[in-house]
């Protein structure tokens, strides 16, 4: 069975797309292919890879990568912008991407604060995001 595509953008694919993408292939990855990518990719935060430890999440074989590997090279049912900025600067024909839609998550990369007041934000975040991502595979089974 093949499975549909999804690519999660964010601007530097460290945190917000990264999750997204992990979330899919856990919750959905018997019909669902996860991708994600950046406008600006800066690398995969530590305290990403921390929270999606706590729950339980893999991310496996994911690395932060630019847009530009997958434009025009993949067909995606679903490109889903997870914050504004990423909104803004993704081309507005995107190549090889059915439909278009946006999630705008805070960005926990950018608090300042203590480790503890990074980390809360990061698994607020993720919890979101977590529910959005289930919801989202609930609409579309």
């Amino acid at each position: 069975m093949k499975k549909y595509k999804v690519l999660f953008l964010c601007t530097g694919n460290s945190a917000r797309s990264q999750m997204a993408e992990a979330f899919l292939r856990y919750h959905g990855g018997e019909k669902f292919a996860a991708y994600s990518a950046g406008v600006e990719p800066h690398g995969i935060n530590p305290l990403t890879e921390k929270v999606m430890n706590e729950a339980g999440v893999s991310m496996e074989g994911q690395y932060s990568k630019d847009l530009t590997e997958y434009m025009g090279k993949e067909y995606f049912g679903h490109l889903i912008t997870v914050c504004s900025n990423a909104e803004e600067k993704c081309p507005s024909t995107f190549l090889g991407a059915f439909k278009r839609i946006s999630w705008n998550f805070d960005d926990p990369a950018s608090l300042e604060g203590s480790e503890e007041e990074k980390l809360a934000k990061f698994r607020e975040v993720r919890d979101k995001i977590e529910g959005q991502v289930k919801e989202w595979i609930q609409n579309h089974i």
